[in-house]
């Protein structure tokens, strides 16, 4: 799969500041891969996100986004890129759809017309669909200064999907969305990698978000502290266990400590699979079970002890 984003060595000091903000980071992202950093505040995510998108210089380093380096092409990498920041840039004193129109005309997608009804069928297309995605239509043509926060998040979500980018950098996307636009969201930008192999990037608090990311990158005080996959994320620091009980409390724990398993004791037996299958350990039990559940670790659960062991070192 070829490289769009190729990030060596990437330095970045504020002036003053005693330690560097993002200390000699690289990593790589495929082309049509979902890739997300994550990491405490503080640690870097955005003043990252903030370089790769050329909204920020860096201080060293070397990155290269769609084979273009940010500081010598910077206007062809915006041009591959779509960008939903924390933060609204939005113009107040537009309607929605002129800040949508706006933002195609200075992205060179259609010519500049003063009114929506001289815009191309194709733009008008692209937009109602979007809006349809996003549970905006209706509002569509209302001032920007009377929408809620999530719905000035669906606009800013819209623009920057409106040029079909081919890589998509996301800085907390569905933060002040309710659980339904959040949803639509997400199908959207699925179906957009697999209709167009869009790259994603995301930055996220939401660590389900991150459950269906080919690979994680975990920032911590500007370092790299984990970078893999989500299952190799969650290898090695949680361990699956069963959690088991039964009526004749006694005689389960006579068995489980004949078997040689590795278990407490306590509401509920939970147990150690070790170098065994969960159905395995069920097979051999013969006292009736009253409750039987695997417990399989969440990213989430991962992604906190790592950062609480970063602060205990």
């Amino acid at each position: 799969m070829p490289r769009v984003i190729e990030v060596k060595n990437l330095v970045k000091r504020y002036r003053k500041a005693d330690t560097n903000a993002v200390d000699d980071i690289s990593f790589s992202v495929n082309a049509g891969e979902f890739f997300a950093l994550l990491g405490p505040n503080g640690a870097g995510k955005t003043t990252t996100i903030s370089i790769l998108t050329t909204t920020l210089a860096k201080t060293s380093g070397i990155v290269t986004i769609a084979g273009r380096d940010i500081d010598r092409g910077a206007s062809a990498v915006r041009k591959n890129i779509g960008v939903i920041f924390q933060q609204p840039s939005l113009d107040l004193n537009l309607t929605a759809e002129e800040n949508v129109r706006l933002h195609a005309n200075l992205y060179g997608l259609y010519p500049f017309r003063p009114w929506y009804g001289l815009m191309p069928e194709q733009y008008k297309k692209r937009v109602h669909e979007l809006a349809n995605v996003l549970g905006i239509t209706d509002a569509l043509f209302d001032p920007i200064k009377t929408f809620s926060g999530g719905m000035r998040r669906k606009l800013e979500i819209i623009r920057s999907l409106m040029h079909r980018p081919a890589i998509l950098f996301l800085d907390e996307p569905t933060t002040g969305l309710d659980p339904v636009s959040r949803k639509n969201l997400w199908e959207y930008l699925q179906q957009m990698r697999s209709q167009e192999r869009t790259t994603i990037f995301l930055t996220t608090h939401y660590l389900d978000e991150a459950e269906n990311a080919d690979r994680i990158c975990i920032i911590d005080h500007g370092k790299i502290i984990s970078l893999g996959t989500p299952a190799e994320t969650k290898k090695g620091l949680i361990a699956e266990y069963l959690l088991i009980d039964a009526k004749d409390r006694k005689a389960l724990r006579s068995e489980l400590t004949h078997l040689g398993l590795a278990f407490t004791a306590a509401d509920l037996f939970q147990v150690s699979l070790g170098n065994k299958t969960a159905y395995q350990i069920v097979k051999e039990l013969r006292t009736p079970l009253t409750v039987l559940k695997i417990h399989n670790p969440t990213l989430e659960e991962a992604y906190l002890e790592m950062i609480q062991k970063e602060i205990r070192e």
